[in-house]
């Protein structure tokens, strides 16, 4: 499984990069704007320096309702950069989007996709990703891992090649459930990233470590 950041902030996907393991970065409006970023042009430009930053798929998600200005997004943004991925939502509208974009040769990632008949639907129209928002369905009592589990398993017996890309995640075993669930990718925030990569015990051993070469050193 793959692991991508979702962050729009510049210095988040540095830090988060410097470890070696991001694939890619997923990006929304609500991400832009946490990051201070506004308006097309500074969008752009921070998407730009975010591909500087990871070699991998940058996802960059549409802000228009209609099917043809979002088709016009699309085509807009896949010239941005060498690999992006255009978000699109789980909607009539966004699937008659991606029917037209995947026509052409670009990358989807569908977004907002809470049942697997809307992964099914995605994968029809071309999608390469189809994202099912864990933690938002927990916020609602419904589990959100089984659906990444459902959707794994019936596109395994359907032998779709749409990846599932497990997001809304909130915590290192949302992250271990993604896996196990069948997930291709796993799209979280810098914060759980670094807990993942956290364990008392090693801070406990390296410390020890430590301690025991300092004492060897002073005889």
């Amino acid at each position: 499984m793959k692991l991508f950041l979702d962050s729009a902030d510049i210095e988040e996907i540095k830090n988060g990069a410097m470890l070696g393991v991001i694939s890619g970065v997923t990006t929304n409006p609500s991400l832009a704007a946490k990051a201070g970023v506004g308006g097309v042009e500074a969008y752009k430009l921070a998407i730009q320096e975010i591909a500087s930053i990871v070699d991998g798929p940058i996802s960059i998600e549409v802000i228009s309702d209609d099917p043809d200005d979002m088709i016009l997004e699309g085509r807009d943004y896949a010239t941005w950069i060498d690999n992006p991925w255009v978000k699109l939502p789980s909607s009539a509208a966004g699937f008659q989007a991606m029917k037209a974009l995947s026509m052409e040769g670009i990358q989807i990632n569908q977004t907002l996709c809470f049942s697997v008949n809307q992964a099914l639907l995605g994968a029809q129209a071309g999608a390469t990703a189809v994202s099912p928002f864990v933690g938002r369905l927990d916020d609602i009592g419904e589990d959100g891992m089984a659906l990444v589990r459902d959707i794994a398993d019936v596109f395994k017996i359907q032998e779709i090649k749409t990846k599932v890309l497990a997001a809304s995640i909130r915590g290192p075993k949302h992250c271990l459930d993604a896996a196990r669930a069948g997930a291709h990718i796993a799209t979280m925030p810098l914060n759980v990233l670094k807990q993942m990569a956290k364990h008392p015990l090693t801070d406990i051993g390296i410390q020890k470590f430590n301690e025991d070469w300092e004492k060897a050193r002073k005889g």
